[in-house]
């Protein structure tokens, strides 16, 4: 009996090294790093600047959020999938990509068994035809749920800071990830940076120790810098990349969005200062 289970566990381990393409997990060591945001962010910039086909899953279970940045009703989401009901029947169009939203009620992603975020696994798979890029955020930690997402995406983006606590943590996870089940497709996002300079030497040290300690080496994906303007956008339920084009986050958003699909950055065709003023809530003189 002992031996059919330990059967079965490397026959599972085996068939979750099987990774999609199109997915792509963010994911952080710890919370208060601005994943969330960015995962929503970087969903409009891919498929409003970049025209890629996108589907966004919250799959931050028991602290769901994304509806609240999108300002989107909530009744369909992964509990409904959960329940028997088919996982196109949950997709939302909101700011021209597609969602799946999650849902609160139970403590952590720990209260969900493995078959349930297997089955959630295989029905992204069966749509997953239809997107360039299918982007799962998922909650904040290291768990086995978490690690099952990491194992299904093609490649891993980890959102820290420089705070030395955020940064622990993440590489915390990076090795946790790569030690127990050989993943190393981890791409870094260096969030709330001061300025390129902090976030370069912030990435250089995840880097040295990821490389001395593991073996690894780390790409850095791009930084975003520190702004009021998306403290104000998220008040307003308004993202910063379409109502500030031009704030030096939306800037940076689009040179991580341009690297990884490998393309040049589009200009925009609106009018910036119209967008500011609106925002502000001002008229602009003419």
């Amino acid at each position: 009996m002992e031996d059919q289970a330990k059967g079965l566990r490397e026959l599972v381990k085996k068939e979750r090294n099987v990774k999609n393409s199109k997915f792509i997990t963010v994911a952080s060591g710890k919370g208060g790093v601005g994943k969330t945001n960015f995962s929503v962010n970087f969903a409009f910039t891919m498929a409003n600047y970049f025209k890629k086909r996108v589907l966004l899953i919250d799959a931050d279970i028991g602290m769901a959020n994304i509806h609240i940045l999108l300002n989107s009703d909530p009744s369909k989401n992964l509990k409904n999938l959960f329940n028997g009901e088919n996982i196109e029947d949950l997709i939302v169009k909101s700011e021209g990509f597609d969602t799946i939203l999650g849902f609160s009620g139970i403590d952590s992603l720990d209260d969900m068994d493995e078959m349930s975020i297997s089955m959630l696994i295989n029905a992204l798979e069966s749509i997953s035809y239809r997107y360039d890029y299918v982007i799962i955020d998922t909650g904040a930690g290291i768990n086995e749920k978490i690690a099952s997402f990491l194992r299904a995406s093609s490649r891993a983006y980890i959102v820290t800071t420089p705070e030395p606590t955020a940064l622990m943590d993440a590489y915390a996870l990076i090795k946790s990830i790569y030690n127990i089940y050989g993943y190393n497709n981890f791409k870094t996002v260096i969030n709330m940076s001061k300025n390129r300079e902090e976030a370069i030497n912030t990435f250089n040290k995840l880097k040295l120790s990821a490389n001395k300690f593991l073996g690894i080496e780390l790409e850095m994906l791009g930084f975003l810098p520190i702004t009021q303007n998306l403290k104000k956008c998220v008040k307003r339920k308004e993202l910063i990349v379409k109502i500030l084009p031009n704030d030096p986050f939306s800037l940076e958003m689009r040179k991580i969005c341009a690297l990884e699909a490998q393309e040049p950055i589009k200009e925009i065709n609106s009018n910036f200062w119209e967008k500011v003023f609106d925002f502000l809530g001002k008229k602009r003189k003419k």
